[in-house]
C-alpha cells in the first residue's frame, strides 16, 4: 500500500516514502506472527518514530519447521532513492531466550570506528534495531510467547546496490546499510544528507583526525587527489552544506577546519552564503560585481557581469580588462571574513578555492597553515 503523507517543496506536493528500517520492522514483525500462528499474512501495521502508521504489504510469505520468512518492498515516494523497490527481507527463528538480529545476504558491515554500529556488526542502524526489537515483541505479547528471537535481515542484490552509494567509502562494507530515524523518506531530505555528513565527520573523528578536510564534489575531490599533498581517503563531502558541515566540525572537536571547492560555488562564501545550493541562493555575479567595485572595476566592466552563466566567463571579463587579480584579492578577503564570522574564534577555518579553466587559487589566510597541518597528520 503506498503511503499517503505528502510534503511540500516550493509549489510541489511530494509523496513520502518509507525507509529500510521501516521495511525491516514490518518483515520482521509479520513473520514472527506466521512462525507463533502458523498462518501467512498479507499485511503488517507499524507506527513509526515519527508517529506515522504503515500497513505495508507482505510479499514472499514462508513457514518452516521453527521459522518464518517474508520480504517487504522499499517505497521511497517521490524521493530520488537507490533503494527505491528493492526487497528488505525478514527470517525470524524462535530461540530458547533472547532476542538477537543481525544481517544477512545484502547487508553491509561495519569495518571501521565511529559508525551508528561497532566495528563488525552488521550495518542495521540503532533506531531500526529499537524499531525490530518492539514490533516482534509486540506480536510475542499478543500471542502470550515468552521466548527468545533471532531475526535476520537480507536486501538480495544489496552489495551491488551499496557500490553505487557512500557506504564503501565510510567503511561499510559488503551490503547497503538499515537506516532512518523518524521511519519516513521525505522526498529530497536535507536532513538525511546532513545526518551522512555528521556520520562521516564522526567516523573521521574516531580515526583520532583532528584536522577536518571538507570537499564540495566531484571537482573538488579531483583537485585534491591531483594537486594537495594529503590524501582524498580523509576528507568528508559536504555537499552544498557547508555551514552546517562547519558546525558539525565544531560540535565533535575538531582543531581546524579546511575547505576545498571549485570557485563556482565557493565564491557564494563572498556573501556569507553558507548553502551553495541554487534552490536556496545564487549570488554570484552579485558577489563579484561587489569585490569589482571594491576593486576599482570600471561600470562597462561591471554591467557586462549579471549576464554570465559561469563564474568563469566572468573571471574572463574581469581579466580582460585587467581587473581580475585585484577582485579575487577582495574576495578572498570576503570569504575569510564570513567563515571567521561563522566560526566565532573556536577553530582555525580557511579554504582554497580553484578554477581548472584559469589555473587559478584562491586561498584564505589560513589556508596555508591548515594545509600543512593537514599533511602533518596524515604523515604522522
Amino acid at each position: 500500500m503506498k503511503l499517503e503523507e505528502y510534503i511540500y517543496k516550493g509549489s510541489q506536493k511530494l509523496r513520502c516514502g518509507y525507509t529500510t528500517g521501516s521495511c525491516a520492522a514490518a518483515a520482521a514483525m509479520a513473520a514472527a506472527e506466521m512462525l507463533l500462528t502458523g498462518r501467512k499474512t498479507e499485511h503488517a501495521e507499524l507506527m513509526t518514530p515519527k508517529g506515522v502508521k504503515l500497513c505495508l504489504d507482505i510479499t514472499e510469505p514462508a513457514i518452516g519447521e521453527g521459522k518464518a520468512s517474508c520480504t517487504v518492498i522499499k517505497d521511497s515516494g517521490d524521493d530520488p532513492d537507490i533503494t527505491d523497490g528493492i526487497r528488505v527481507c525478514a527470517e525470524v527463528m524462535l530461540i530458547t531466550s533472547g532476542f538477537e538480529i543481525t544481517g544477512g545476504e545484502g547487508i553491509g558491515r561495519v569495518t571501521k570506528a565511529g559508525l551508528d554500529q561497532p566495528v563488525g556488526e552488521a550495518a542495521i542502524n540503532s533506531v531500526p534495531r529499537k524499531m525490530i526489537s518492539e514490533a516482534v515483541m509486540k506480536i510475542a505479547e499478543k500471542y502470550g510467547y515468552s521466548g527468545g528471537f533471532k531475526v535476520i535481515i537480507s536486501v538480495p542484490g544489496g552489495e551491488e546496490i551499496a557500490k553505487k552509494t557512500y557506504n564503501p567509502r565510510m567503511g561499510i562494507e559488503g551490503g547497503i546499510s538499515i537506516i532512518g530515524t523518524s521511519g519516513i523518506v521525505e522526498p529530497m531530505s536535507n536532513s538525511a544528507l546532513i545526518e551522512t555528513i555528521r556520520t562521516e565527520a564522526k567516523m573521521r573523528r574516531a580515526e583520532g583526525q583532528r584536522n577536518m578536510l571538507l570537499t564540495i564534489g566531484n571537482y573538488s575531490e579531483s583537485f585534491v587527489q591531483e594537486k594537495m599533498p594529503f590524501s582524498l581517503e580523509r576528507s568528508v563531502t559536504c555537499s552544498n552544506f557547508i555551514g552546517e558541515a562547519i558546525d558539525i566540525s565544531i560540535e565533535l572537536g575538531f582543531e581546524t577546519i579546511l575547505i576545498v571547492g571549485h570557485i563556482g560555488k565557493l565564491v557564494k562564501l563572498g556573501a556569507g552564503i553558507m548553502n551553495t545550493h541554487s534552490s536556496c541562493a545564487d549570488g554570484r555575479m552579485d558577489v563579484l560585481v561587489t569585490c569589482g567595485v571594491l576593486a576599482g572595476a570600471d561600470t562597462e566592466t561591471l554591467k557586462q557581469l549579471p549576464d554570465c552563466a559561469t563564474v568563469d566567463a566572468a573571471m574572463d571579463i574581469l581579466d580582460e580588462a585587467g581587473y581580475l587579480e585585484k577582485t579575487t584579492k577582495v574576495l578572498e578577503k570576503r570569504m575569510d571574513f564570513y567563515l571567521q564570522n561563522r566560526v566565532k574564534s573556536e577553530v582555525r577555518i580557511g579554504a582554497v578555492s580553484f578554477s581548472y579553466k584559469r589555473d587559478m587559487l584562491i586561498k584564505t589566510s589560513l589556508a596555508d597553515e591548515l594545509i600543512k597541518a593537514i599533511t602533518e597528520e596524515e604523515n604522522g
